[in-house]
């Protein structure tokens, strides 16, 4: 099994919800985060003021998948999120050692 971690722009959360439900994504988890990278933030102008940025708002993404299904996983949050701007975001893949869905006491690819 494996883990995925996606950092994607917020206004791209609905269609890559959507696509990664086509392919059979049966759950994940979402969060607001910020942060930054490359872009170490911008700077705004307020009421008339410039200030800087230095956390720009992102969405998290953890998503449980089988092994088998994590390739097409990752290449789809990829092309969904992409806008060729930066700040797309970021996809980590991580072993995942064990699942349990509490209800049933199911383990590992029966808990997904």
């Amino acid at each position: 099994m494996k883990l995925i971690i996606a950092a994607i722009k917020p206004f791209k959360l609905e269609e890559v919800r959507e696509a990664l439900t086509d392919i059979g994504v049966r759950g994940m988890m979402v969060t607001e985060i910020k942060g930054f990278g490359s872009q170490s933030g911008h700077t705004e102008i307020y009421r008339g003021a410039e200030y800087a940025v230095n956390f720009v708002p992102k969405i998290k993404l953890e998503i449980a998948v089988s092994d088998s299904m994590a390739e097409q996983v990752v290449e789809t949050i990829g092309k969904t999120a992409r806008t060729d701007k930066i700040g797309d975001g970021k996809v980590f893949v991580l072993d995942l050692q064990s699942a349990l869905r509490v209800r049933t006491g199911e383990i590992n690819d029966d808990a997904l």
